[in-house]
């Protein structure tokens, strides 16, 4: 958490970058674009203040999927399913999936991050005239909320955008430029669209060693609604959030694990260690979760992201079956 020091120091610093480009050598449209950007985020920041420590899923798919489509009931079903779970559900407000996805959460349960375009994206009448429909000129602030204010991501069959928002969020995991996060790709049952694209990254980006085994991990290909809830609830079964402290990452659990836990993490994870060993502590008082709650601490790479996914699920694990 940043000090209120270090904030006026943040504010201070962004009132003279808008200032730089009040200068007769600035172009027009660049300070529009800035302004605009600007006040985009800064509503959707405020926005957003209101639901923290609300669980949120942000679901993808095609705006072109019919009502009639096996796929269009499964979106329904999952988003149903996962408002169940106590999460609400983020989509782009459109038609399609984002449709199927609104009707089976609700109104009250969803938000719509609606996009400005001349054609195919008016917002559903299921998020239509909610006050939790916000929309957006600039693609780039938009997938920003829809990564910054998720908890997990669904990824249903559909084009461009859809491949778009799955490969950018696949990168940020990878390079750890977001927190940790379960991330399902969903087929309609006995469907292929996933499974052709899966069978594309093992075979022209796993073999060609242009990504890394681990990075398999850091998502889940299935056609179970079930089993890609469980995925995402599971992911949680102990796991809280993920921190940089003094150079340390310090992930922060629900529960307590046992010591033999521990030694277990450095016997399976030394790999990405610098230096020391992986410890348990408490929380020290006067933070978010609370003074007591445990955390565990360690000197990571900062490189291998997927093998810090396969830690978190190997914590998620160790805990007894409830």
């Amino acid at each position: 958490m940043i000090k209120a020091e270090g904030k006026h120091v943040i504010i201070r610093e962004m009132i003279t970058t808008a200032l730089e480009h009040s200068d007769q050598n600035a172009i027009s449209h660049d300070v529009r674009t800035l302004y605009s950007a600007f006040q985009e985020m800064n509503y959707g920041f405020e926005f957003f203040s209101a639901y923290t420590g609300i669980k949120k899923v942000s679901i993808f798919g095609s705006a072109r999927t019919a009502s009639s489509d096996p796929i269009y009931r499964h979106a329904y079903e999952f988003s149903q399913k996962m408002v169940q779970a106590g999460f609400m559900v983020i989509t782009g407000a459109g038609d399609g999936i984002m449709r199927a996805a609104q009707e089976g959460a609700g109104a009250e349960k969803s938000f719509g991050l609606n996009i400005m375009l001349p054609f195919e994206q008016a917002a559903n009448e299921f998020i239509k005239d909610d006050p939790k429909l916000i929309t957006f000129k600039y693609f780039f602030v938009r997938k920003l909320f829809f990564v910054k204010e998720a908890n997990a991501l669904a990824f249903f069959p559909g084009g461009f955008g859809t491949h778009d928002e799955g490969f950018e969020t696949l990168t940020l995991l990878q390079t750890g430029k977001c927190d940790p996060a379960p991330v399902v790709f969903i087929d309609a049952p006995g469907g292929s669209h996933w499974k052709d694209w899966h069978a594309y990254i093992q075979d022209q980006l796993l073999a060609k060693e242009l990504i890394c085994p681990e990075d398999m991990s850091l998502f889940k290909l299935t056609d179970s609604i079930d089993e890609a809830v469980n995925e995402i609830t599971h992911f949680y079964r102990n796991y809280h959030s993920t921190e940089l402290i003094e150079g340390q990452t310090a992930i922060s659990l629900n529960r307590l694990i046992t010591t033999q836990a521990v030694e277990s993490l450095n016997d399976l994870f030394s790999d990405i260690l610098v230096k020391g060993k992986i410890i348990q502590t408490p929380i020290p008082k006067g933070t978010q979760i609370g003074g007591g709650a445990p955390q565990i601490l360690f000197y990571f790479n900062r490189r291998n992201f997927g093998r810090l996914r396969q830690m978190i699920n190997a914590i998620n694990d160790f805990l007894p079956s409830e």
